[in-house]
């Protein structure tokens, strides 16, 4: 029997997450994959960004997945890109892969996330590509976790952390799945009904684990016993909770451009002067001030409803106000 892609997946989880601290979420480039390259033939996976020797191995023994791999990594960029669209840190860094900055290659709560998304991408995209058929030999089975190896080399300490983060977002994942139903029989009597259980989209999943990157804990890599643990910093009476995500290093605020420390700052991004929220001209712009400007938006108007059954609308033009940071 061949083996399930839910297989292939612990095992290029497993890795990708072995091969060094930040090689993790180096992956993500496979976002910038040319549509042209068919990925049909193995020596196709030396040309793939981002991927170290194991992986290129991993891929020539696996072609059929890798185009839903490079999907998994351009859904990661897009919903980091979109649930942080209206926080300082905007996750615009994530484009840069596999050359982040310091805000992903450190310890930071923000790289926190970013494991945990991708970690829970890579299972949603397999999973979807299987419901719609497009990966052959899917199982509905459960997923076997491949047990996640470390090397010797490198920051103990990170590893631990990203191990456990990208464990949070496959939690995230499997808690999100809900059941659903569909009803079958004469005028809609519902006599007989098929459920299901389905996944959430992944967008709701990433403010899920916003949520949880907004209470993220610090932790620090202390000794207990003859092992070295991660526990909480300010209350390490209690150890670190499965369902949290934890961070080593705290991250700057993000208000001036500083790309020693991966901030872009927030110069010219665009605010909201009557929100409340993190997305208002006074936090984004950080106390710096804002400037309006007038934009034109053209949309939809005067539509009408012929039958049947098409509408048609004309298009009409409007002036705005919009304001970005000094």
């Amino acid at each position: 029997m061949k083996p399930s892609p839910q297989f292939f997946l612990a095992a290029f989880l497993s890795l990708i997450l072995q091969t060094g601290i930040c090689y993790g979420i180096k992956w993500i480039a496979l976002s910038k994959t040319p549509s042209s390259l068919a990925l049909n033939q193995t020596q196709h996976c030396k040309q793939l960004e981002g991927l170290v020797v194991s992986q290129v191995q991993l891929c020539r023994s696996n072609l059929e997945l890798m185009q839903t791999i490079i999907q998994a990594a351009r859904e990661v960029i897009k919903t980091c890109r979109k649930t942080f669209s209206d926080m300082r840190w905007n996750c615009s860094s994530i484009e840069l892969a596999p050359n982040y900055l310091l805000d992903l290659e450190r310890g930071t709560r923000e790289s926190a996330f970013v494991y945990a998304l991708s970690a829970a991408a890579i299972s949603h995209t397999i999973a979807r590509a299987c419901t719609t058929g497009d990966l052959p030999g899917c199982s509905c089975g459960p997923i076997p976790d491949a047990p996640m190896k470390m090397k010797k080399s490198g920051s103990q300490a990170n590893k631990l952390m990203h191990l456990h983060n990208s464990e949070v977002g496959r939690q995230v994942l499997k808690a999100s799945l809900e059941m659903k139903c569909k009803c079958h029989g004469v005028s809609g009597s519902c006599s007989i009904k098929t459920c299901w259980k389905g996944l959430q989209e992944l967008r709701d999943i990433a403010l899920d684990l916003k949520n949880k990157y907004l209470s993220a804990t610090k932790v620090v890599h202390r000794p207990m016993g003859t092992r070295k643990y991660l526990v909480p910093k300010d209350i390490d009476i209690r150890p670190v909770k499965e369902t949290e995500l934890i961070y080593l290093q705290s991250s700057p605020d993000f208000c001036m451009k500083n790309e020693k420390v991966g901030s872009h700052g927030t110069q010219d991004r665009q605010c909201n002067k009557t929100s409340n929220g993190s997305d208002s001209c006074d936090l984004m712009c950080c106390g710096r001030g804002y400037n309006p400007y007038m934009d034109k938006v053209v949309e939809r108007c005067h539509c009408k409803y012929h039958w049947c059954c098409y509408v048609t609308c004309k298009k009409c033009e409007r002036t705005v106000e919009r304001y970005v940071c000094k």
